[in-house]
């Protein structure tokens, strides 16, 4: 099997030029100008359109049991989705619950994907607690080719750990060479906020952004980053949403810390007057942290650009509106959280960051794609087009213009928090290891293509 895409303009996260890539099998083996199609090979014609590396999404929820409800879609569903908005590796977060055994629910994820996904996969192991057998689990899970931790420093009870927890989390990640993400909000903050809240009446979904506001989460953020700095374990700040977390997270890496720090495409286009829509429509927009007033999306799109934020996620979590964020009608602490966003994530950034000038096309890439792969122990197999390099390539058509509708794409959600909305550019032809997946904008890919990545920890 060999693949040759022609006379596209290659852009990597350092580099841009005009050039041929040829691959056979799994691999990219020549890069070169002119390059003769090899008899049986298919061709794709790349003329007037952008080679992408095939972009990472590090923080999504395919399978998720949250808040007495089930995410919507599945690996079918969600890989399919990824691909045709130009997504070739998915890293979920796996995420049993404190009552859950740690090597079990890595299991159970696993199975969710294998056989099913249709592009690659690996995960970040959650831990929501951490005991003697947690431990050896987490170390036996680490040996399976798991590179990464996932805590939460809310949800306690549910996912969340306490403080001594934390501090030996970190410990053994800094160990074993593991990095260590991390949802940054104080949960009791969260807690008595709410209950005040709930009790005076204000039950509404724009009510979720106050019982969390920037200070909640800033204050995750320093807590996190003071056990770091007397740990020494690397860190990864999921879903930063704003100035004052920044600030934190800042201030501890100029003191050493080592912190990288990942926004969401939601926070870049969305804020919170989306949550407070009137008649519930809020809803379709409550997530944690919350959209934050615009004035923040200035601040994260100055840090992509300045490199002070290094990846752009989505933290898809596929919650229907009308069967599953109904359920907060009365109360929003019950509104499942999430705003999906996996198909839309690429044509947004490059619609709303590079088309209007607020970042260049090397930092588009390097945020979705070789900055993810670089921390998360998959670079340069991923994230980069170089010979010897997997053969995940996005030809990307910048002349195409359209608008997001929940009619048309491929999540399987009732609603899309974007809708109607106008973007320039979208993934044409999408390849994972040189099997063609996207042609013409639409799925033609194989389900059970995709494989589990094993990563080898490297945060020492």
């Amino acid at each position: 099997m060999s693949l040759l895409i022609k006379n596209g303009e290659i852009v990597t996260a350092s580099e841009r030029y005009i050039a041929d890539i040829f691959c056979e099998g799994e691999t990219i083996t020549r890069i070169d100008k002119h390059i003769a199609a090899p008899k049986g090979a298919e061709v794709i014609d790349a003329q007037g359109k952008f080679v992408f590396p095939g972009f990472i999404d590090p923080h999504v929820h395919i399978y998720l049991p949250f808040m007495g409800s089930s995410s919507k879609d599945n690996y079918v569903t969600g890989s399919r989705a990824a691909l045709v908005g130009g997504t070739t590796t998915l890293i979920e977060m796996c995420c049993p619950a404190r009552k859950d055994d740690a090597l079990e629910g890595f299991e159970l994820w696993m199975k969710q994907a294998a056989g099913k996904s249709a592009c690659d996969f690996s995960f970040h192991m959650g831990v929501a607690r951490f005991d003697e057998k947690t431990e050896k689990q987490l170390r036996e899970i680490v040996k399976r080719g798991i590179s990464s931790f996932k805590i939460f420093l809310a949800y306690k009870g549910a996912f969340g750990v306490d403080d001594t927890e934390l501090y030996r989390t970190l410990k053994l990640a800094k160990e074993l060479g593991v990095i260590v993400t991390a949802h940054c909000e104080n949960e009791t903050l969260i807690t008595e906020r709410s209950r005040e809240l709930i009790a005076a009446g204000k039950t509404d979904p724009g009510q979720h952004h106050e019982s969390r506001p920037p200070a909640v989460e800033a204050e995750g953020v320093h807590h996190l980053m003071s056990f770091a700095e007397l740990t020494g374990a690397a860190t990864y700040i999921v879903h930063l949403s704003c100035k004052e977390a920044l600030d934190q997270a800042i201030a501890a890496r100029q003191r050493g810390v080592r912190v990288t720090i990942e926004t969401l495409i939601q926070y870049l286009t969305l804020d919170k007057t989306d949550a407070e829509k009137p008649n519930f429509e809020g809803a379709k927009y409550v997530m944690s942290p919350p959209l934050r007033d615009r004035r923040n999306q200035e601040v994260l799109w100055n840090g992509l650009r300045d490199g002070l934020i290094q990846t752009v996620a989505t933290d898809h979590a596929p919650f229907d509106f009308k069967g599953q964020k109904s359920m907060g009608k009365n109360d929003f602490t019950k509104i499942p959280n999430g705003i999906p966003s996996l198909e839309e994530r690429i044509k947004l950034l490059y619609t709303y960051g590079v088309k209007t000038g607020k970042i260049d096309l090397h930092t588009f890439v390097n945020a979705a794609s070789t900055q993810v792969a670089k921390t998360f122990d998959l670079f340069p197999r991923k994230g980069t087009i170089q010979p010897g390099a997997d053969a995940d390539l996005v030809v990307f058509d910048p002349n195409y213009r359209g608008k997001i509708s929940v009619k048309t794409q491929s999540m399987n959600l009732d609603y899309s928090a974007f809708e109607g909305w106008k973007v320039e550019g979208r993934p044409s032809e999408v390849t994972v290891r040189g099997q063609v997946a996207v042609r013409n904008g639409k799925f033609v890919g194989e389900h059970g293509h995709g494989k589990f990545l094993q990563r080898k920890p490297s945060h020492f």
